[in-house]
């Protein structure tokens, strides 16, 4: 069993170590996972049980300069230990060994946790007791794995332990089936040892800390190692690995040893040892709890708040970007999406940007997001990603340029940082002018109505934006009823801010514009019929679609909300009712023809569910923000809409949230193992339905 007690500050996340499966025998439970990052985008993931599973597995994927992006660099660890009566077994679960003494197999773990954030195993060995720990010291692409004997042994006696790391240098988005054009060479000098496979890489840096270490030459090559998840999702799940041989060292009473792979230079390798390198990071994480007001907390909060780090980073490479900062005294950051396949997304950085940053104390952090955006704007546009290894971002969405209205106004309330608001003034106006004259994609103010249309024939500019090939699942090409509620939001804080600079534009008449749109929404969005919101109206030819989804809640959650009051009550309960689960809101309502009760079968399976039914955790927000202007007392209410996540936080990433789930019962996760806007929002609605007496923190 895995153990229950609490550690400080932390808690320690209980769970058995063989997941569940699901009812249906065919559709396995993701086994579940661990991720530690390193501020670069960059991480170390793989599953509690170390069954290696997806190509985005590793001890080691470095975020390295572009056009590199992320890379695999080190895969997998096999560990082998010689007791002290000369057997030999190995650690970790029985799928995962492998090897001529397989019938040998015994080393069991029995208990997982996190100890702020970081994931510790605990091994029991007959009489002998071993703990893992594995982390990424900040800001660089270097993992450090560390064993420690506990006890079992008398004070003469060791135990042996070898490591054999296993590689496939690839980018972590290519398939496993990629084969390694160069073979590798090894070139050691003393205890440094260097593994070199394509000359556009860095090579893979190695050492033993540890007594009597060693490495020891043996190479050996497995041409079919099976990947579960990338089978069951579709894609090639066969690759190889090689192994250019093991390292030994020995282990007596109290001995660690640590195996360090980086793939930075060897001076920052060796700049911190292991226990300087793990001290370093649990006082960062103790400073992170406590700028968050979490220092003496050890429940989801504390938890979510370490969670929310695994995403803010600096992004590795774009150097241009970075040097044009700090030739203005600042610094870059962004925000990973998801891990483990997500880039920084402009939507979901916007999103995310309240509960990652603000609810965490983390203001500086949030500016430089917000300036670094601004940079990118282009024809009144933020862009929608940044492709993996890209120096350029892709600008392919309606919605992003107006959620980064709503993240600048809730920065500037918790902030009072006018000058960043009055230095980017000049780049609102200019989007709102963009929009009002037509930009790229369709995205333009119809002159009859004055609603924000948008759409264009083979893209996806909604939130709602899954694509296979030519097919556009959910095109919601149109006035979508979400983008008008951004559309008057945004307007109206830019007439507030306009107001409060004194800085009026005569031919820009924001209050005229906002109320023509509020008009217009009111009197276009009801339907009388389904007693709810238009999800798109003026669609595809004239059409107008009234499937019950929940992007009508944002015509309430948002801080300028465009439907009348009167109304509200109506489409929160219907959302309630229809929508909402333990795990956040459906993204279509049992019912629909199109609706999907699971998500799971290959890309083009999973894309037509991906918004036709399933859970989308990160909208317990905004329905928690609606609820408590239907019902502004009910605080007890909207926590109560958080509680399924007590028990779920890590269902598929340990300490996590992940980016969906089934639409029904057991809601099985699934997409991302952890999802930036999804931890935060959770976070950011837990810190919102505080009993009004709690002490009122940074941000």
């Amino acid at each position: 069993m895995i153990a229950t007690e609490t550690h400080e500050p932390a808690r320690i996340i209980p769970h058995p170590i063989d997941p569940p499966r699901d009812a249906d025998p065919t559709r396995s439970m993701p086994r579940r996972e661990w991720i530690v990052t390193n501020g670069l985008g960059g991480y170390a993931s793989s599953t509690v049980a170390g069954v290696v599973t997806r190509r985005y597995h590793g001890l080691l994927i470095s975020a390295l300069p572009a056009p590199l992006g992320r890379y695999v660099m080190l895969n997998h660890l096999l560990e082998r230990v010689r007791l002290p009566d000369r057997t030999v077994t190995w650690l970790g679960d029985e799928d995962e060994v492998a090897g001529p003494n397989a019938a040998d197999r015994g080393g069991h773990l029995v208990e997982f946790r996190l100890e702020l954030g970081l994931p510790i195993w605990r091994y029991e060995l007959g009489r002998v007791a071993i703990e893992k720990r594995v982390l990424m010291p900040y800001g660089q692409n270097t993992v450090h794995v560390c064993y420690r004997l506990l006890g079992g042994l008398h004070d003469n006696e060791t135990i042996r332990l070898s490591l054999r790391p296993s590689v496939q240098f690839r980018s972590h988005e290519a398939p496993v089936s990629d084969a390694t054009s160069t073979p590798y060479t090894l070139h050691s000098t003393g205890t440094h040892h260097e593994l070199h496979g394509n000359s556009s890489l860095p090579p893979l840096r190695m050492m033993l800390v540890g007594r009597r270490g060693a490495l020891t030459i043996d190479e050996r090559g497995h041409t079919s190692v099976p990947y579960e998840m990338e089978r069951n999702r579709g894609y090639d799940s066969v690759g190889a690995l090689w192994s250019p041989g093991y390292f030994r060292a020995d282990l007596g009473v109290g001995d660690a040893v640590t195996l360090i792979a980086s793939t930075d230079p060897w001076e920052n390798v060796l700049a911190l040892g292991p226990a300087d390198a793990l001290r370093s990071e649990q006082e960062r994480r103790r400073r992170l709890l406590a700028l968050a007001g979490d220092a003496e907390r050890c429940g989801l909060e504390a938890e979510l708040v370490l969670a929310a780090d695994q995403f803010i980073v600096t992004p590795a490479g774009r150097a241009e970007e970075a040097a044009r900062a700090r030739a203005a005294g600042e610094e870059v950051r962004t925000v990973i999406a998801g891990y483990h396949w997500f880039t920084d997304w402009g939507r979901d950085t916007m999103i995310s940007l309240e509960g990652l940053t603000i609810c965490t104390g983390r203001l500086r952090e949030a500016a430089y997001i917000l300036r670094t955006f601004a940079h990118y704007v282009r024809d009144g546009l933020i862009p929608n990603m940044f492709p993996d290894g890209s120096r350029e971002g892709l600008y392919h969405t309606a919605d992003a340029t107006l959620w980064y209205f709503h993240a600048l106004a809730r920065y500037v309330r918790a902030s009072g940082d006018v000058d960043t608001l009055r230095s980017l003034l000049p780049t609102l106006i200019e989007i709102v002018r963009s929009h009002l004259a037509g930009t790229r994609f369709g995205i333009r103010v119809d002159p009859s109505d004055g609603l924000l249309a948008q759409g264009a024939e083979g893209y996806q500019l909604t939130w709602m934006d899954a694509k296979v090939g030519d097919w556009v699942v959910t095109p919601r090409r149109g006035k979508a009823v979400e983008i008008n509620a951004l559309w008057y939001n945004a307007l109206k804080l830019l007439e507030e801010w306009v107001r409060g600079f004194d800085a009026p534009h005569p031919d820009l008449d924001l209050a005229a514009h906002a109320e023509r749109a509020r008009r217009s929404f009111n009197e276009r969005f009801w339907s009388a019929d389904v007693n709810h919101l238009y999800d798109v109206v003026d669609g595809d030819h004239g059409s107008d679609d009234a499937a019950c989804r929940p992007n009508q809640i944002f015509a309430i959650s948002l801080d300028h909300p465009v439907l009348d009051r009167e109304r509200w009550k109506q489409v929160v309960d219907v959302v309630k009712e229809r929508l909402l689960t333990p795990v956040g809101l459906r993204s279509l309502a049992p019912g629909h023809p199109d609706y999907k009760r699971v998500y799971f079968g290959d890309l083009r399976s999973r894309d037509a569910a991906y918004h036709q039914g399933t859970v989308w955790a990160w909208l317990i927000g905004p329905f928690a923000d609606a609820w408590l202007k239907v019902y502004p007392e009910d605080r007890a209410g909207a926590r109560k809409l958080l509680e399924g996540f007590e028990s779920r936080v890590s269902d598929a990433c340990v300490g996590s949230i992940a980016e969906i789930y089934d639409a029904e019962p057991p809601y099985v996760p699934r997409g991302c193992v952890a999802q930036a806007w999804s931890v935060a929002e959770v976070l950011r609605s837990l810190r919102k339905c505080e009993p009004a007496e709690a002490p009122v923190r940074s941000g």
